[in-house]
C-alpha cells in the first residue's frame, strides 16, 4: 500500500508541475496579447501571439513553412550525429593516451573560448556559401564542450575498479568497454542533451551567415526588412523545435 501511495504521490507531483508550466505559458500569452492590443507595448517591435500565428499561417499557405523547418532540422541532425560520434571517439583517444591529452588540452581551451562566429568568413571561403559551411559552424560550436564533458567523465571513473580489472589482466579495451563507458552513460546522455541545443544554435548561426532557407534565414530576412512578426515567428519555431528535440533525447535516454 505504501508503495502505491508513493507512486501516486509522484504522479500527482508530475501532473502539478505540468499544470503550472502550462498555466504560466498560457498566462504569458494572454498577457502579451492584452498588452499588445491595448498599446501598452509597441506591437510593431514586440509583435503579438495573434500576429505570429497569422505569419505562420501565411508561410504555410505560401508552402514555405515546412521547407524552412525541414532544412533547419536536417542540418541540426547531421551536425548532432557528427558531433556525437567525433566527441566520443576523441574522448576515448584522449583517455587512452594521456600524453596526447596533455598536449591537446590547452588548444581545446583556446578553441572553446574563441568566438566561432569570427571564423564564419573563413569557413565560407573554405567550404563555400552552402550547407557544408552551416554544418561545420554547428560542429565547431558544439564539439569542444562535448569532448571536455565526456573526457572529464571518463577521467572520474572509479580508480579502484580500474585497478581491480587490471589485476585480472584486463586490457585497455576491456576496461573501456566494460567499465569506463558504462560508468559514464549518464554523463554521455547529459552531453547529448546539451549537444542537441548547441547544434541547433550553431545551425542558426550558420544560417545567419550563409543561407537561402531555414529558420535562421527567416529571422535574418525578417530583421532586414523590419518585419518583426517574421522574426518572432522564427524564434517561436526555434523554441518549439528545441523542446521537441530535447524531449526526444530525454525519451531515448530513459
Amino acid at each position: 500500500m505504501s508503495y502505491r501511495k508513493y507512486l501516486k504521490k509522484i504522479k500527482i507531483e508530475k501532473l502539478l508541475v505540468l499544470f503550472f508550466q502550462l498555466l504560466i505559458l498560457i498566462l504569458f500569452i494572454i498577457l502579451w496579447e492584452y498588452l499588445s492590443d491595448n498599446n501598452y507595448i509597441n506591437s510593431f517591435i514586440f509583435s503579438s501571439p495573434l500576429k505570429i500565428l497569422k505569419t505562420l499561417l501565411n508561410l504555410y499557405k505560401d508552402n514555405n513553412l515546412f521547407n524552412h523547418i525541414y532544412i533547419t532540422i536536417k542540418e541540426t541532425i547531421i551536425s548532432f550525429t557528427i558531433t556525437t560520434l567525433l566527441s566520443i571517439l576523441i574522448s576515448i583517444l584522449l583517455y587512452n593516451f594521456k600524453i596526447l591529452s596533455k598536449i591537446i588540452d590547452p588548444y581545446l581551451t583556446v578553441l572553446n573560448s574563441l568566438p566561432k562566429v569570427a571564423l564564419g568568413p573563413i569557413i565560407i571561403i573554405w567550404c563555400g556559401a552552402n550547407t557544408k559551411s552551416i554544418i561545420l559552424m554547428s560542429i565547431l560550436i558544439s564539439i569542444i564542450v562535448s569532448i571536455q564533458n565526456i573526457y572529464t567523465g571518463f577521467e572520474s571513473t572509479d580508480k579502484n575498479k580500474i585497478k581491480l580489472l587490471k589485476m585480472f589482466n584486463a586490457s585497455k579495451i576491456d576496461i573501456l568497454y566494460y567499465l569506463v563507458i558504462p560508468s559514464n552513460k549518464k554523463t554521455i546522455l547529459n552531453t547529448l542533451k546539451i549537444n542537441i541545443s548547441m547544434c541547433l544554435i550553431g545551425v542558426v548561426t550558420g544560417e545567419f551567415l550563409t543561407s537561402k532557407a531555414g529558420i535562421g534565414y527567416l529571422i535574418l530576412y525578417g530583421s532586414q526588412i523590419f518585419n518583426l512578426n517574421l522574426v518572432m515567428s522564427g524564434i517561436f519555431l526555434l523554441m518549439v523545435i528545441s523542446i521537441i528535440m530535447y524531449k526526444i533525447i530525454t525519451f531515448i535516454s530513459k
